[in-house]
């Protein structure tokens, strides 16, 4: 049986490569993409999403999500990392009559779940401002999904902290206040965060071997890390890229492949450590009242990486 998955992102080139990811994958079945600010804009990253669902997923619908978080004013892009078109700069054109669906991105969510009760995995790798309205929007959402994978946070694992601040992941920073409510919402959710992802790293020559043995997906891969991994290396000395929301999808189709803990997570909200994530282990004797009282999550503590670049190259490049 096919995981149905609803695909929450701000395309951002890690976002497209995840997509380009879940469409060809044969055990997984898209039944749409929301688009969320964050690596750019509104209007860029639901272009993004429409461009690449014509161009790799054709038919799966694009709804239109959140201009900015639920308080607040939306980070501003960083042109550095994504480029001014969020691509890697490949400038990419709609063909004509390429449209969103009329719906809002949390309306599609919660009509889209409801048709399909406890079947729907939410893959969620952007701020989660999408999926908070959603549960605004449907109180009973939660007991209807099967469940949330997210890509995000750092809980300090191997010295593992923050990417946009020292405390705080980019996407938990861009709203950590619906963070803090999809954590705290009680359906079966899982934690991918910097943890890991920041373990497993697209080399050089493994983006190339896509590029001359994947086909039109591999040479689009390869074309968009081009900027992506320039800022790689500035920033990081890292020679290739970190893979970051094709880790979650790693997960939906291969859990075997992570270790995780379990335990209550709480997103700060305020101050100059909001969107710093933390999670009460189970099994913790301290009592922690504003963790006591929610339900836990998983969390991804490790990865072989080896296994999930496999498993990404094998579905690219299947001969």
């Amino acid at each position: 049986m096919k995981h149905k998955v609803i695909y929450d992102t701000d395309p951002g080139i890690d976002d497209a490569m995840a997509l380009v990811f879940e469409a060809l994958h044969p055990d997984i079945e898209l039944l749409g993409v929301t688009s969320v600010f964050g690596n750019a804009a509104i209007e860029t990253t639901t272009r993004n999403a429409l461009y690449l669902t014509s161009r790799f997923a054709p038919g799966v619908p694009v709804a239109r999500g959140a201009a900015g978080p639920l308080g607040g004013n939306a980070p501003t892009p960083l042109p550095a990392i994504h480029g001014d078109d969020g691509l890697g700069n490949i400038e990419p054109h709609l063909p004509d009559g390429c449209r969103a669906d009329e719906r809002a991105a949390s309306r599609f969510i919660v009509d889209t779940v409801k048709a399909h009760p406890g079947e729907v995995t939410l893959i969620a790798v952007g701020p989660m401002t999408n999926l908070a309205l959603a549960l605004d929007e449907e109180p009973a959402l939660a007991s209807l999904v099967k469940q949330v994978i997210v890509m995000g946070g750092a809980f300090g694992i191997g010295g593992v902290m923050g990417n946009v601040t020292p405390a705080a992941e980019a996407n938990m920073h861009g709203d950590a206040q619906a963070a803090d409510r999809v954590f705290g919402a009680g359906w079966p959710i899982v934690i991918v965060g910097l943890d890991v992802t920041q373990r497993t790293v697209m080399s050089t020559d493994y983006l190339a071997h896509l590029r001359d043995t994947g086909g039109e997906p591999g040479r689009f891969v390869w074309d968009i890390s081009r900027h992506y991994e320039v800022f790689h290396r500035a920033s990081e000395g890292v020679a290739g890229i970190y893979v970051h929301d094709a880790l979650a999808v790693a997960y939906l189709l291969a859990p075997q492949y992570f270790q995780t803990r379990n335990g209550p997570v709480r997103v700060l909200t305020e101050g100059i450590a909001a969107g710093h994530t933390i999670q009460k282990p189970e099994g913790m004797p301290v009592p922690a009242p504003d963790w006591d009282a929610r339900p836990a999550c998983t969390v991804c503590v490790d990865v072989d990486s080896d296994a999930v670049l496999a498993l990404y190259r094998r579905t690219l490049c299947p001969i």
